[in-house]
């Protein structure tokens, strides 16, 4: 006969298990302590077997007739089910063990195990922190878009637009991770194109202006601070690399006889080496900078640790101590500088240029044909540059187009 949930309520323990049937194999076991367990009875492959459905009361006598209703399903479908229900089990743990914070935790010991420099890791680790605090505990492969524009609205509601953006893109990296270690089906930052408020888009300040350049050239010329930060200002005006590229340089990386500086692939932003000609103003100034740094490591060490690089705020202080504000000039805005006088100048190819500043193409037949052909014009165009250099610091009228 059939259960009733008075019959069940009514149940007291024995010494030795009792069991209760209700048909169909399903029965309820009742402990000598007092516990009611659903357990449900049935053959596969000729073998007797034994599938528990949980407690009573937690799972009611209703829900323990539906769990066997739906193992009958698999019986007759040919599938174990106890062996289902393992299998879902250890599904189960596996999407809870796979939390968003826990993959992206792996994206960036992965990140980390790739060489990125220490300064994009540290924006990474920043960026899904923010993600993690609303995230945290949620298997990533069941988060929806709704989900991920929480955290995102939070950093919107700062006004940092242009960090909303970075964050869902970090977040967007961690999901296609996931896709790709087959722990998610889709990305769903995808969804949220459009949804973010556009930053709007303020390019470095830099001066284009052939006679306020010369101004700055004076200034950065005859600054009365440290001589290594003079030394940083005028070799970023003389080379116009990226001002971290400069500021983490190490003495190992240059070659003052033969003329050339190696930024290993690290420090690049593209990761890949980088070699750089030295004007004869460029090597002086290293001479002269080797007598105060030339003992350590590091070209421009901190003032706290010579372990350490100067700080990245360094340049653009010294900037503004000279009077220059942040919209007229920036450690960056050299390099800005550069390509528009260069490419003005008429006198040089754009792709020399580009391969100078180390912008890279999608080509890779053409980035390959930057670093080697163009080698002899950049050398040539290296020492231009100083030249014209010199030729703006010490104008002290308008400048006129310049011929030689």
């Amino acid at each position: 006969m059939p259960l009733t949930d008075t019959q069940i309520k009514a149940f007291r323990p024995a010494e030795i298990p009792t069991k209760r049937s209700d048909g169909g194999g399903l029965h309820l076991l009742i402990t000598p302590k007092g516990s009611k367990l659903w357990r449900w009875s049935y053959r596969f492959g000729g073998k007797q077997k034994s599938l528990a459905f949980g407690a009573y009361p937690v799972v009611s006598l209703s829900d323990a007739r539906q769990k066997r209703e739906t193992a009958k399903k698999l019986l007759a479908a040919g599938i174990d089910p106890g062996q289902q229900a393992k299998q879902d089990k250890a599904q189960r743990l596996a999407t809870n063990a796979n939390t968003f914070e826990a993959i992206a935790d792996e994206f960036l010991a992965k990140v980390e195990r790739e060489g990125k420099a220490e300064a994009t890791l540290v924006k990474k680790r920043w960026l899904l922190g923010m993600a993690k605090a609303d995230l945290t505990g949620r298997p990533l492969a069941e988060i929806s878009a709704a989900e991920i524009l929480v955290p995102l609205r939070k950093v919107e509601a700062q006004g940092n637009y242009e960090t909303a953006r970075r964050l869902r893109a970090a977040i967007g990296q961690v999901f296609r991770y996931a896709i790709a270690t087959a722990r998610a089906e889709n990305d769903p930052t995808f969804a949220l194109r459009g949804a973010l408020t556009s930053p709007v888009v303020t390019h470095r300040a830099a001066l284009v202006d052939k006679k306020a350049f010369g101004g700055l050239l004076r200034a950065v010329w005859a600054y009365a601070g440290t001589a290594e930060t003079r030394a940083a200002l005028q070799l970023i005006a003389l080379l116009y690399p990226r001002p971290g590229e400069l500021r983490q340089a190490e003495w190992g990386e240059f070659d003052l006889d033969g003329g050339v500086w190696t930024i290993p692939a690290k420090r690049m932003k593209m990761r890949r080496e980088h070699k750089k000609p030295l004007p004869a103003a460029a090597i002086t100034i290293l001479c002269d900078l080797h007598k105060l740094t030339g003992q350590g490591r590091l070209l421009f060490p901190s003032v706290q640790s010579t372990l350490r690089p100067m700080s990245e705020n360094t340049l653009n202080s010294a900037l503004r101590r000279m009077g220059f504000s942040s919209t007229e000039a920036s450690a960056h805005g050299f390099r800005a500088t550069a390509s528009t006088l260069l490419n003005e100048s008429g006198k040089w190819q754009a792709d020399a240029i580009e391969a100078e500043l180390a912008h890279v193409g999608a080509d890779e037949v053409r980035r390959a044909y930057h670093r080697a052909a163009y080698w002899d014009e950049r050398v040539k165009m290296a020492e231009w540059w100083a030249g014209e250099i010199a030729r703006l610091r010490d104008s002290t009228i308008a400048i006129l187009p310049h011929g030689g």
